[in-house]
């Protein structure tokens, strides 16, 4: 298992209408990614308002990815990880592929 201080970083978020997103960085304590047919950030959120966290310590709390080369027992490997537009506004950009 991974401890806390060992999760991924969300290094940059490029889902600009996010809530959580504050000048392309992830304010949420810990983002899930994954769904059944592609690594989708679960933790964005469209609404008008900004929150999260003052600092920034966004992390990789979960990936349901198990098909990703960086995922293991349903956790996030990667040292980092980009969540950016693709299937939808906002997807993990790290994700690939076995």
């Amino acid at each position: 298992m991974t401890t806390a201080m060992e999760m991924p970083r969300v290094q940059e978020c490029a889902a600009s209408s996010c809530a959580y997103n504050h000048t392309n960085d992830c304010h949420a304590f810990a983002i899930t990614i994954g769904s059944a047919d592609h690594a989708h950030c679960h933790t964005f959120v469209e609404l008008p308002v900004r929150g999260g966290l003052d600092r920034l310590i966004a992390q990789v709390g979960a990936c349901s990815r198990a098909d990703c080369r960086h995922n293991a027992e349903l956790e996030c490997r990667a040292p980092a990880i980009t969540v950016g537009p693709d299937s939808d506004l906002a997807d993990c950009m790290t994700y690939q592929r076995r």
